[in-house]
């Protein structure tokens, strides 16, 4: 039995938990947004939506390091590590994410390096309304997926 590869999927586990409670947070910012107006809104969606991919990100370099054996560490990481979850790596393991899934986080990836990276003044609401109306959708999707791939570790852990 191999410890590392159960400790993983239940890490995956509460991450999933974890993302759960920043989707609520997006939508719900969202509703007041819309319902106020209030820029402050906007600025908490978008922190929020930070935090998610962040999140996301953080169990791909967990699978990277743990699974694969190693993460991406060039310049344009970030972007090699969601491809690598989305790839298959033989004789070790499924592609984490679909590519459906890998699409639809490459937006969030990038809206990410704009909060992260980019001096904003004001955040561009059509592409903070666009990820926010479809955070709920895409969390059931991907956690699926997510969880889909803890099993998966559970059952490799207890074949090895």
């Amino acid at each position: 039995m191999n410890i590392n590869l159960q400790k993983l999927a239940s890490r995956i586990c509460s991450e999933v938990d974890y993302l759960k409670s920043v989707t609520m947070k997006i939508e719900e910012g969202w509703k007041r947004f819309e319902q106020t107006a209030d820029e402050f809104y906007i600025d908490s969606v978008a922190l929020n939506l930070h935090g998610f991919y962040s999140g996301l990100e953080r169990i791909f370099e967990l699978i990277a390091s743990v699974v694969d054996g190693n993460k991406p560490e060039s310049k344009n990481w970030h972007k090699e590590l969601l491809n690598l979850m989305a790839s298959e790596v033989p004789t070790i393991r499924p592609a984490v994410i679909s590519e459906a899934i890998y699409s639809r986080l490459n937006d969030y990836r990038g809206f990410r390096h704009i909060v992260r990276n980019v001096y904003t003044l004001k955040f561009d609401p059509e592409k903070v309304k666009k990820l926010s109306t479809e955070i709920t959708e895409l969390f059931s999707k991907v956690s699926a997926e997510l969880l889909a791939f803890a099993d998966f570790l559970d059952n490799s852990a207890r074949d090895s």
